[in-house]
């Protein structure tokens, strides 16, 4: 009993449950029921509570059945009324919507305007902010179509840091945006165009740049005096404001700047300025390559130093204008190459010149082109020791071409003394060379100076040597004992090497006479005597005292002395040669019986020669006839004696030494009658005296007195050499037998042949005896 009523009280808690709990949570109760073994039991339970719940439930209906059946009574009328109503809501609602359509028409319109005015407010503050943007970029296109890319570049960065944040995100705010690198790339691009096409416009107008800079110092240096380049540019005309000029003229500098500015914005100025040295690099070189012809004329030059003047000039503009794009020490670099190349191209090309009015030229070309480097603050000493180089090289052409003239010179003299008809003439002559010689000045006309053309001539061309060797000097920032020196050593080169190897030219060429080399010696005596004038006018040139304890003297004393002497001894060779000629005519009968009364034709026209050349001589120094005079003689002696040991004459007679005794006598006559001047006494007549003592012993037959004095200085044929009288006494002996020249004398001749037989023995053993 105790488990049922346990039974019972759960199923009464689970009764509970159903009735107080929500169906949905009534799942674990009635599962309980189920799990339980009690569950039929619970099940009646179940059906009897719900029996109660019905009874309980058909009580109340009963209750209020009645107040049910009124309450639809009453509802049943209320639905009359209810139709009408509903009929009178609809005709209210009908007419209403009537009349709100025109209401609602109008909200619609207000309601549309409100939209757009708010639109339209939301617009003009997107506008606001978008407009500026589009202004910009409108400004951009107007200057990238105007090619003003700096401005074009500040104001893409203006309008992609502030604008178009600002402007918000819009779709042509993405495209911008997206074509603001492109737009960047196009300006970087076109500025590098630009940059290139001034690098090319700059490397084409170098020439034109240089040529105005050199002009305007050319003119400065002719302003202040110095004239010797101005002549280098006779159609310049001077440029006021130069710089001024210069910049707006000639080359337009704003695509530098201009493409400076961009990378510089763009952060790319490194590479920038990278690219403009490298480039400005390469320029350079092919600036300072000279062409191969550039040494025929002057242009060739001028050419080459207006296109190196013109680079340095825009590079020295470009290193004052750009804050860095090139700096001292790059431009330094340069012109250290420049300047090597320079020299080295001036050096190579200078030495085929052999036009020294070219090389005159080209120094002052040389001149301007370093001042008006220096003008820019280059150093340019290298370029003046360069034309130090340069003068001796035009020295020697200068040697060259003055050889040309003295050659000419010589070659066109008639080597005769210059005539003179009236005053003015001698005025002439002798304003072109300084001659005084009061007795000619008192001359009546017409008179003669003593030297030839080719004296002033040559005097005059040695001026002018000195005056072409002072244009060089000119503007080199010489010193004037510098100047002085430099001309006294190319003047004493002048007359040591040039004259003097076209004098000796002169006096040695072909076919050279003798009143010639007589006229040269005269000459060269003038023109020795005026060396201290032309010292004297290198002193006035130069204002250089010619006492100055340095100064060079001129060696043209000593040129001119050599020459007369080389002169005076072509005149020895040439009276021998002229003597020899006359000896070779010489036709003696060596077996003659008898001697003619009379000098042989050959001599007597020898004699004849000799008088009329040394009456030529009486210009000449005293010293130099009376050499002439002995020298002639002694070679005449000389030749006569060899003529008659000649071994081609095999026998002589008495009567052929008879003859050629005639012929000395003629010989003798003529020196004691003292062609020349100034012999003391019988001094000439020494010539002649070997050959007069060995025809005395011969024709005297005086042998015993030879042999018995022979060496005692007091002998009377001192003169005669044993050997040269075996010689001839061998020539006298009769060695046939057979048609002897003796063979038709008397028996006194045969004697004498004896006592020949016995001279010949006695003086072999004189020979003999001295020979031990």
């Amino acid at each position: 009993m105790a488990q049922s009523a346990d039974t019972a009280a759960e199923h009464q808690r689970i009764l509970r449950e159903v009735e107080s709990t929500d169906t949905n949570c009534l799942g674990p109760t009635l599962r309980s029921v189920y799990d339980g073994q009690e569950h039929g039991l619970f099940m009646e339970k179940l059906e009897g509570r719900i029996r109660n719940h019905d009874r309980e439930i058909e009580k109340m209906c009963n209750h209020h059945f009645q107040g049910f059946v009124d309450s639809i009574t009453e509802l049943l009328k209320v639905r009359g009324e209810a139709q009408k109503l509903k009929g009178q809501v609809i005709e209210t609602n009908r007419k209403l919507r009537n009349d709100g359509k025109e209401l609602l028409a109008t909200m619609d319109e207000l309601t549309q305007c409100r939209l757009q005015q708010r639109n339209i407010a939301t617009t003009i503050d997107k506008l606001t902010h978008c407009l500026p943007v589009l202004e910009m970029y409108s400004r951009l296109q107007e200057q990238m179509r105007a090619k003003r890319y700096y401005p074009a570049l500040c104001t893409l960065e203006q309008l992609e840091q502030s604008c178009l944040p600002r402007a918000g995100e819009y779709r042509f705010c993405a495209i911008m945006a997206e074509n603001i690198p492109v737009l960047r790339a196009h300006i970087r691009d076109v500025s590098m165009s630009d940059l290139k096409d001034f690098l090319e416009s700059i490397r084409k107008h170098s020439d034109k740049i240089g040529e105005t800079a050199i002009k305007q110092v050319c003119v400065r240096e002719g302003e202040r005096g110095g004239n010797a380049q101005s002549r280098l540019f006779p159609s310049f005309f001077w440029l006021a404001g130069f710089e001024r000029f210069f910049a707006q003229d000639l080359v337009d500098f704003s695509p530098v700047y201009r493409c400076l500015h961009i990378y510089t914005v763009l952060g790319s100025r490194d590479t920038f300025e990278n690219y403009y040295r490298k480039q400005r690099r390469k320029q350079a070189r092919l600036v300072l390559q000279p062409n191969s012809n550039m040494h025929e004329t002057l242009e060739g030059y001028r050419r080459y130093f207006n296109q190196i003047v013109g680079f340095f000039v825009v590079e020295d503009h470009v290193l004052h204008t750009t804050r860095g794009l090139v700096n001292r020490a790059y431009v330094e670099e340069l012109w250290e190459l420049a300047l090597s190349k320079t020299i080295a191209a001036l050096r190579t090309h200078s030495s085929y010149c052999t036009d020294p009015d070219l090389i005159l030229d080209l120094k002052n070309l040389i001149v301007l082109f370093a001042d008006t480097l220096q003008g820019y603050g280059f150093p340019t000493s290298q370029l003046f020791d360069m034309l130090l180089e340069l003068r001796d090289q035009y020295g020697e052409v200068l040697l060259k071409k003055w050889n040309r003239f003295f050659r000419q010179i010589l070659d066109q003299d008639n080597y005769s003394p210059i005539p003179v008809a009236t005053q003015e003439e001698y005025r002439r002559i002798a304003g072109q060379f300084p001659f005084q010689d009061p007795e000619l000045e008192k001359m009546s006309f017409p008179k003669k100076f003593p030297f030839s053309e080719f004296v002033p001539k040559v005097y005059s061309q040695l001026k002018e040597f000195i005056y072409a060797c002072l244009k060089y000097s000119e503007d080199l920032h010489l010193s004037s004992t510098e100047i002085d020196d430099m001309i006294r050593k190319s003047t004493n080169l002048l007359l040591t090497r040039t004259l003097s190897n076209c004098l000796q030219y002169a006096i040695k060429k072909k076919n050279v006479g003798l009143a010639e080399l007589v006229q040269i010696i005269v000459n060269t005596t003038h023109l020795e005597m005026s060396c201290h004038y032309l010292e004297e006018f290198i002193s006035n040139i130069t204002n250089v005292p010619p006492h100055m304890v340095n100064a060079t003297k001129l060696y043209g004393t000593s040129t001119f002395k050599d020459a007369r002497h080389a002169a005076e001894e072509e005149i020895y060779t040439n009276l021998n040669l002229k003597i020899d000629q006359f000896l070779q005519l010489a036709d003696y009968d060596w077996m003659a019986a008898q001697g003619g009364g009379q000098a042989s034709d050959y001599l007597s026209d020898l004699i004849a020669f000799l008088c009329s050349t040394f009456s030529v001589f009486t210009h000449l120094p005293g010293k130099v006839a009376q050499t002439a005079c002995m020298s002639a003689c002694k070679h005449l002696s000389t030749s006569l004696l060899q003529l008659l040991l000649e071994a081609d004459v095999r026998q002589v007679s008495m009567g052929a030494l008879q003859q050629f005794n005639v012929d000395v006598k003629e010989c003798e006559r003529f020196a004691r009658a003292g062609p020349v001047p100034g012999f003391q006494g019988d001094t000439l007549l020494l010539a002649f005296i070997d050959l007069r003592q060995l025809l005395d012993l011969f024709i005297q037959w005086d042998w015993s007195t030879y042999l018995a004095d022979y060496g005692r200085p007091s002998c009377k044929y001192l003169r005669v050499n044993p050997h040269t009288a075996l010689a001839l006494l061998e020539k006298m002996k009769d060695t046939s037998r057979k048609n002897s020249v003796f063979s038709q004398f008397r028996k006194n001749e045969r004697d004498k042949q004896k006592l020949i037989d016995t001279v010949v023995r006695q003086l072999r053993n004189l020979i003999a005896a001295h020979q031990s």
